[in-house]
């Protein structure tokens, strides 16, 4: 494996200012065109409108298509946003898809190309450390490796969980979860007993939507979302329970399938389903309430917010948002069906979702138990209060000028993106706080 860690650079934060911190380069947005960044130092302010505006004015690429309640999508702005800095904490990064705080505070750093590193602790200097034993990733397109997770019980048994698009063979490659203990050491750092503990099932030869992200509830189960592979006819296999794409599963946190799974015994299903008619989820997260939450991505409109449940359908392909690349309807173009779930949430044009979390700290109290959601195409934060009802109440966005591939709450209650470049450009993680 190609080492990186020696290109990372690392900003040491004191006393809220940041020493050593440099403009980033440029990026495209979803039209390639160029977008200037804004130095480290700068801050990047929520927009200020007043409230019952939507924060989106741009036309929907789909105007005839109403929402099937109110606030389903362009849900008005709140009337106090907070104005926030932002500091770069680490730089010259390789292009990141995941990353997870330690509990010592240091960063676990995963790198679409195969690269998996430990960064410093914010605040500290250091050279990241370099993780060996990553399996082989398939990169190309969209692949590579995914999500990075926490086990339940790591302080004891220093477990990680990782998605990766994994070769397998002259068949094509699929998302695969693996699993490993991770030896951490002054020397470096290791995956110890690598394993792989379950495969998205059919194989295909292609390099589009993976997905993936995983989550653990509170009851140490595992839920995994993946992608339907995004070719047509493929991609209608979101609907086929006997068919591993475009799925929520639900496993156990050694691979094996939870008995009280919905498909279990179902002739022809797969076991390990829990929801079906998914697109591309590339954002999830456990609610402050212990249910899982998924963001997928749309084609031309249509990225919408889940709560999956147990056994239920939500649409894709034949319900859905937005219309297809070629400005077609997708399918009939019909946005209901009996039997098919509705979203919590969706937006037309897209936001692009990757990375998401639930705020949980004392930074932010105005976003507390809110969604955070990073957004490719809109380059920054997308940031959703909720209501007691669990709809959306409101939707604010923090523009960080950048694709934004995750998005985790720090220990210290600061909100971390980490952004991207495309084609090899890079990473770099951000720290958002509050500007007074």
């Amino acid at each position: 494996m190609r080492s990186s860690a020696s290109t990372a650079r690392f900003a040491l934060l004191l006393a809220g200012t940041l020493l050593g911190g440099a403009a980033m380069a440029q990026d495209t947005n979803s039209q390639g065109e160029r977008l200037p960044h804004v130095d480290g130092n700068a801050p990047a302010t929520g927009t200020q409108a007043s409230t019952g505006t939507p924060v989106e004015t741009e036309a929907a690429n789909v105007p005839s298509q109403e929402p099937a309640f109110a606030n389903q999508t362009r849900a008005p702005q709140p009337a106090a946003q907070p104005e926030i800095r932002r500091e770069t904490v680490a730089e010259g990064l390789p292009n990141g898809w995941a990353m997870e705080f330690l509990p010592d505070n240091r960063i676990l750093f995963g790198a679409k190309g195969g690269q998996m590193m430990i960064l410093p602790a914010v605040g500290q200097e250091g050279e990241p450390i370099e993780v060996s034993g990553v399996p082989e990733v398939a990169s190309a397109g969209q692949g590579g490796l995914l999500d990075i997770a926490l086990g339940p019980n790591f302080a004891e048994d220093g477990m990680i969980y990782y998605t990766f698009a994994e070769p397998r063979g002259g068949e094509g490659n699929g998302t695969s979860l693996g699993r490993a203990k991770l030896i951490m050491a002054d020397a470096g750092a290791r995956l110890e007993n690598a394993e792989v503990i379950f495969q998205q099932m059919p194989t295909y030869d292609g390099d589009k939507h993976f997905g993936s992200r995983i989550v653990f509830d509170r009851d140490g189960m595992l839920f995994l979302g993946v992608g339907e592979r995004s070719d047509t006819p493929i991609r209608d296999q979101a609907q086929d329970l006997g068919s591993g794409l475009g799925k929520v599963f639900r496993l156990n946190a050694d691979g094996s399938v939870p008995q009280d799974n919905p498909f279990v015994g179902r002739d022809g299903a797969q076991a390990a389903i829990w929801s079906y008619g998914h697109r591309n989820i590339q954002s999830a997260t456990l609610g402050p309430d212990g249910r899982v939450w998924t963001i997928e991505h749309g084609a031309r409109g249509g990225d919408e917010l889940n709560r999956p449940e147990a056994g239920k359908n939500y649409g894709w392909p034949v319900i859905t948002y937005g219309e297809d690349y070629s400005g077609k309807p997708i399918g009939q173009g019909i946005t209901a069906q009996e039997g098919m779930e509705q979203p919590i949430y969706y937006w037309d044009p897209v936001i692009g979702p990757s990375g998401m979390a639930i705020y949980a700290g004392d930074e932010f109290p105005e976003w507390r138990d809110a969604i955070l959601a990073g957004g490719l195409v809109t380059q920054g934060l997308v940031v959703l209060r909720m209501d007691q009802e669990g709809r959306v109440a409101s939707e604010e966005r923090v523009p960080l000028d950048a694709r934004i591939r995750d998005v985790k709450v720090g220990p210290d209650g600061a909100v971390y993106a980490m952004t991207e470049v495309r084609n090899g450009g890079g990473s770099t993680i951000l720290r958002l706080t509050k500007a007074d």
